[in-house]
């Protein structure tokens, strides 16, 4: 089978492990690149358009699929979600649509699927001043939160607890999405909503994150994961753990509210990345992405909860039903983290073998090479990378886990 995998704007070789895990299904990948790099992949099965402008992407996919014949399209990518749902439209291959995938995609238009079906959420406000930040804020109360519409990441995600935060975190939230690569990456020549921010209500539970699937008239929780980084301003370095530690109750609760989220924004067989988190006992939807989750969400799946999100995404876009079940565990413990340093440019990753070759290390990848960029909050969110250790208990992962990223040194620039 003969799959054409998109990104509107190539990020880095990001993706490059993932298109492995698609070919290792038998599958014949091919690649589209709006904007990107000549050598991204092999050259006889790539293409690249040269251009974000949706139409030139769309025209360059039709005049390939007629040699080829391709039997679906995909992406990993955030911002290539509304550009896979054009393509797949254009070529009359199985896909969410782009209605679905905009309200996928835009927070703002997502919260308001959200109201309009009566699925859990924060109160919610778009803002396009600080005066009007202000005003959410004292409808709203504090502590509160600020996100853009078109980000991703969690760059420029803010916890806010004063009037005098609000002030900065706005002006510096406000000029940072201006160059945000997940907002200026998205296809050009289609309505994606405003790119702005918000102000939401905060929800002061834990947080859980899902890998999904919507099928027909069942969404399924392939896995659920964790969260248990400790609270602060930012959200900028995640630790999570499985198996979950919800009871079978709140599990249930989960699982109601993120299939009425996932039915408010349009998504009737995809692919999801859920996240949710529990306020005064209740669960309200943070967000569905219509995509699966980065990092190695992916192998955790696996690990915990036997499902696999890659094959997943090759089955729906082959149009054909994944292998799935509701959430069962597979009670194998993991504890996985993002790989934050300090700012700078890279200069050297150093990855000491005891850590790459321990058979504990379920996950390593290095995403920053030398040369690039780290922002930390408040200018952004840059990782180096993530890592992910395998244990008996919660407390035997963590433990392993932060002894190895200890291990890991980042040299920068001077």
């Amino acid at each position: 089978m003969k799959l054409l995998t998109i990104e509107t704007t190539q990020y880095l070789d990001y993706y490059i492990s993932r298109y492995r895990q698609v070919q290792s299904h038998g599958i014949d990948l091919h690649v589209l690149n709006g904007e990107g790099t000549e050598d991204f992949w092999p050259a006889a099965k790539y293409r690249l358009a040269g251009t974000r402008d949706l139409d030139t992407i769309v025209k360059t996919a039709r005049e390939w699929h007629r040699t080829e014949r391709f039997d679906g399209v995909i992406t990993f990518s955030e911002s290539a979600v509304i550009t896979a749902a054009a393509v797949a439209e254009a070529l009359d291959l199985p896909g969410i649509g782009q209605e679905a995938a905009i309200a996928s995609r835009n927070k703002y238009l997502m919260r308001r699927a959200h109201e309009r079906a009566g699925a859990p959420h924060p109160h919610f406000r778009l803002v396009d001043s600080l005066d009007e930040a202000r005003k959410a804020a004292e409808d709203f109360g504090y502590p509160l939160i600020l996100k853009p519409t078109m980000g991703a990441g969690s760059h420029f995600v803010f916890k806010i607890d004063t009037p005098e935060e609000l002030a900065d975190r706005y002006e510096r939230a406000a000029k940072g999405i201006q160059d945000l690569f997940w907002a200026r990456s998205e296809a050009s020549g289609v309505d994606l909503g405003p790119n702005g921010l918000l102000i939401e209500s905060y929800l002061s539970g834990r947080e859980y994150l899902m890998e999904v699937l919507a099928w027909d008239d069942e969404v399924y929780l392939g896995s659920v994961v964790d969260r248990v980084t400790e609270e602060n301003g930012t959200y900028d370095d995640d630790v999570h753990h499985a198996p979950t530690s919800l009871s079978p109750a709140d599990l249930r609760a989960v699982h109601e509210v993120v299939a009425a989220g996932c039915r408010a924004q349009g998504l009737r067989r995809s692919v999801g990345h859920a996240e949710v988190r529990f306020h005064e006992g209740k669960p309200y939807l943070l967000e569905i992405a219509a995509r699966v989750g980065g990092g190695g969400l992916d192998e955790i799946a696996r690990l915990t909860a036997g499902y696999d999100p890659v094959k997943a995404v090759v089955d729906v876009g082959l149009g054909v039903k994944p292998e799935v079940r509701h959430y069962l565990p597979t009670g194998t413990h993991i504890t996985a983290m993002c790989l934050i340093c300090d700012a700078g440019t890279v200069r050297h990753v150093e990855v000491p073998a005891e850590v790459a070759e321990s058979a504990h290390t379920f996950l390593l990848k290095i995403t920053a090479r030398p040369g690039d960029v780290i922002l930390r909050p408040p200018d952004g969110n840059t990782i180096f990378g993530f890592l992910g250790t395998t244990g008996t208990s919660l407390d035997d992962a963590m433990r392993r886990m932060n002894d190895y990223a200890a291990k890991i040194t980042v040299t920068l620039e001077p």
